[in-house]
């Protein structure tokens, strides 16, 4: 009876070892696997890499292409550093016959707006053979068209949305529900327009004021760049800088685009050559790597959260 109690013991420590073997096995291959696909995505990011490298190098003549899309501000792939930076190499090209600022963006940062408007406008005038055009994709509303109007013409789509030419600041205001759960506010300054955007203090006529003639400040200047960078063109009908938008065909009729027509378009019928290389900036190769390797993380916590969840 003993020996049979032996037997079957060792039987089920053989099965209980062969399945931690093949546990172990499979978190193996698991790993290999998982590396495996690393090594393929790092490999092909950097084929990606090498390739928008090369593509500043084509030879012949081209027209150079900037893309501007997205929310103008610090930071962002429309910001004031990357969209000059691009600039700046497309004119200095020998071989660029002219350049295409594709916009597609909704506004953004006055100050990186007005950043970029007035090196396209520096640009224009230490490179007089090279123009520059704009070309509006989707939108180009608010800081887009204030960048848009400082180049030499600007087209756009027949339903592109185009306008907004206006400045607008953004605030709450939460007395009346403190008032309501009992809340009250306890806040120290040092001068007594320190907090004037405060969200939990009274609307201040005197503030509001202020910051009203702020805005309006800005928004002439906005006004001033549009009416020198479109100059004759424009045709002012009432309600053109108060923020409303139109659709192409409509900014045409207004002055605010030249004419209809794409980037392809605009290179190979304006500039003469269908030769089209992007001088956009993109992020480094190490950048870009770890945004994917970080989406790709990202994608398998989910995945395994989600079969957790529904286990």
């Amino acid at each position: 009876m003993s020996d049979g109690n032996n037997w079957e013991k060792d039987v089920l420590t053989s099965i209980a070892t062969e399945g931690i073997k093949e546990q172990r096995r499979s978190r193996r291959w698991g790993i290999f696997f998982k590396l495996l696909g690393f090594s393929y995505l790092f490999i092909l990011l950097f084929i990606m890499s090498s390739n928008t490298q090369d593509s500043h190098m084509k030879g012949g003549k081209h027209t150079a292409l900037i893309d501007m899309k997205g929310v103008i501000a610090p930071g962002s792939e429309a910001s004031a550093d990357n969209i000059i930076t691009a600039l700046r190499s497309a004119f200095e090209d020998k071989n660029t016959v002219g350049v295409i600022l594709r916009v597609n963006s909704p506004g953004g940062s006055p100050v990186q707006s007005g950043y970029i408007y007035d090196e396209i406008l520096r640009l224009r005038e230490k490179h007089p053979n090279t123009p520059l055009y704009a070309v509006i994709s989707d939108i180009c509303a608010s800081g887009g068209y204030y960048v848009a109007a400082a180049a030499e013409k600007i087209y756009a789509d027949q339903a592109s949305i185009v306008g907004s030419i206006g400045v607008r600041m953004d605030n709450f205001g939460f007395v009346d529900a403190m008032e309501k759960l009992g809340v009250k506010r306890r806040t120290l300054t040092a001068g007594e327009n320190k907090a004037l955007l405060d969200p939990f203090a009274p609307e201040n006529p005197e503030v509001t004021k202020h910051l009203t003639g702020l805005l309006n400040n800005v928004h002439n200047q906005f006004i001033n760049a549009v009416k020198q960078g479109r100059g004759d063109r424009l045709k002012e009908v009432e309600g053109m800088f108060s923020g409303l938008i139109w659709t192409g065909d409509q900014s045409v009729e207004l002055g605010l685009v030249d004419e209809l027509g794409s980037s392809s378009y605009v290179a190979r019928e304006i500039f003469g050559t269908d030769n089209i290389v992007n001088f956009t900036v993109e992020p480094d190769f190490f950048e870009r790597f770890s945004k994917q390797i970080g989406a790709q993380i990202s994608s398998l916590l989910v995945e395994k959260t989600t079969t957790m969840q529904l286990q």
